[in-house]
């Protein structure tokens, strides 16, 4: 089994990952929403060094291969030794016409599409590519987005693909030393928990569902994990970003603008984070800490200042009377 404390993750296969309490999610280096320069990217992955950072998490979707390129370039100039990469399989990037991209959030990516792909086969060549985009070897191989949300009615086939065949590549990956460990990097628990019981991985990456305003990681998946010895990893504290940037006009969730139901809750959060002379950016961010087995917090940035804005609010103190409080006021702050 594997199990987790203080940033360290210890695997099924023996050893362990030194993760740290806040890792450098590489989303927004693949122009998430807009375009960064060559120069702006390098410029926040180096302030993510600076602030401490030596987890950088990454996947083929961010920027359809563009976040793993700027991350590469980076992290190419340190020792081997010195951090911890992860990024994901189940999609594959293949080369299109411009204008075929259909790459959502992100703008002004690389001519490329993505063909879903879980199975044997997919699972090694998507390996693959990442290891030549990124030119250093990897650690952690996340199974990515496999749920209904994603796929819909293909959702079954895609999980029958991994099963049967893409699981089994990820194992002779780890057994081979080719990589570390296993998981999930997920925006759903469901399919998380179901891997926990078919498969044996090492660690889950859950994002967006163990924050002030969405505490479902704590019905089934935290403890899950938490019985297994698999360590959690927590993404998204800001919920794509009302929980930094607050309740007024333009905050955005789960990757929307923010509704008005969400942005009253907001409000009542602010408030009540004020009472105690805290930043709600600073609670959303400490927050996810507070569970057992919870190793790491991954958070992104587009520009260095905000990168070393949340490297400073890990460290912000906040007394135990604010968790109370947001607990009398629906925060879920105890697993099931």
């Amino acid at each position: 089994m594997t199990s987790s404390a203080g940033g360290v993750v210890r695997l099924r296969r023996g050893g362990a990952l030194e993760l740290g309490r806040l890792g450098f999610g590489a989303a927004p280096l693949g122009n998430m929403n807009r375009a960064l320069t060559a120069e702006e990217a390098a410029s926040v992955v180096e302030a993510a060094w600076a602030s401490g950072a030596r987890y950088f998490d990454t996947a083929p979707l961010y920027g359809h291969g563009l976040s793993e390129q700027r991350l590469g370039d980076h992290l190419r100039r340190r020792e081997r030794n010195a951090f911890v990469l992860s990024t994901k399989v189940g999609r594959l990037l293949e080369p299109c016409a411009r204008g075929h991209e259909n790459s959502g959030i992100y703008v002004n990516t690389p001519q490329m599409r993505v063909a879903f792909d879980y199975t044997y086969d997919g699972v090694m060549r998507s390996f693959e590519d990442s290891l030549r985009r990124l030119g250093v070897p990897i650690d952690i191989l996340f199974v990515h987005d496999l749920d209904p949300v994603t796929h819909g009615d293909a959702a079954p086939a895609h999980w029958r693909d991994l099963m049967q065949g893409g699981w089994r590549a990820l194992d002779e990956l780890r057994r081979a030393g080719d990589v570390r460990a296993l998981g999930a990097g997920m925006n759903e628990c469901s399919p998380c928990e179901r891997l926990l019981q078919e498969a044996d991985p090492d660690v889950v990456l859950i994002a967006g569902r163990l924050t002030l305003l969405d505490q479902s990681a704590l019905d089934a998946l935290v403890p899950a994990c938490a019985t297994r010895g698999v360590a959690v990893i927590v993404g998204g504290v800001f919920n794509s970003g009302v929980l930094a940037t607050g309740s007024g006009d333009g905050g955005r969730y789960a990757y929307a603008p923010a509704s008005d139901h969400i942005r009253t809750r907001v409000r009542e959060l602010e408030r009540i984070c004020a009472d105690f002379d805290v930043r709600l950016a600073d609670a959303a961010l400490q927050f996810p800490l507070r569970f057992p087995g919870v190793t790491t917090i991954l958070q992104g940035g587009q520009s260095a200042a905000e990168v070393t804005a949340n490297a400073a609010s890990l460290s912000t103190p906040i007394p135990g009377s604010l968790w109370e409080a947001l607990s009398a006021h629906g925060v879920r702050t105890k697993a099931c």
